[in-house]
């Protein structure tokens, strides 16, 4: 499938909730949003410590990862602003039976602003409440703390460490992995629900 061969307001944008918070709507990505996903992803900083985001990205990267959101067993959002400004992404993975994973990035201009744990916090909210999910997980390279304390913020146990292959350098790098049980979250539930709109 193409990105031109998406209808605008497709099946897979309609079937992704509108996650809102204080700062935030996390949305479906959109045809329009290939260009400014393209010059947000583009920065080898962001690549470097995701598992999937080539580095350079270009727009048709953008386009593809547009093109495949939300099929099979993954949610994919857009990060934006209340002013609608996209400023990044985030989604739930859902491998075999393991609890889905959570993974995010921001544009670099984004970081340190209390965004990324915002987003989380919404997702988290939206697994346990809307999608019934039992435990949540998701990893951090080991040479991302900000990362990792985004997760422990958002109430995510260390686990254990191991790899994980990271496109943008062609090889695995050292992660700690997180998990965040359903009653867990609910003893430390204290950020309040993200509204869900549509």
């Amino acid at each position: 499938m193409t990105l031109q061969e998406i209808p605008s307001q497709s099946f897979r944008e309609r079937s992704i909730p509108v996650l809102e918070t204080a700062r935030l709507v996390l949305r479906a990505p959109r045809l329009g949003d290939a260009k400014t996903v393209a010059s947000l992803a583009n920065d080898r900083r962001i690549a470097e410590n995701t598992a999937r985001i080539p580095h350079p990205y270009r727009l048709a990267d953008a386009e593809d990862f547009i093109a495949t959101a939300n099929l099979g067993g993954e949610a994919v959002f857009l990060i934006a602003l209340r002013n609608g400004a996209v400023i990044g992404a985030c989604g739930f993975t859902q491998v075999d039976r393991h609890p889905p994973e959570i993974g995010y990035w921001l544009g670099v201009k984004h970081w340190g602003k209390g965004y990324a744990t915002e987003a989380v916090r919404a997702m988290i909210d939206h697994a346990f409440t809307d999608l019934d999910c039992e435990a949540l997980q998701s990893s951090a390279r080991v040479t991302n703390p900000a990362s990792r304390r985004v997760l422990e913020k958002c109430g995510f146990q260390w686990t254990g460490a191991g790899l994980l292959r990271i496109r943008a350098i062609s090889s695995s790098a050292p992660i700690d992995r997180f998990r965040l049980d359903r009653g867990l979250w609910a003893s430390l539930k204290s950020w309040g629900n993200a509204k869900r709109v549509a």
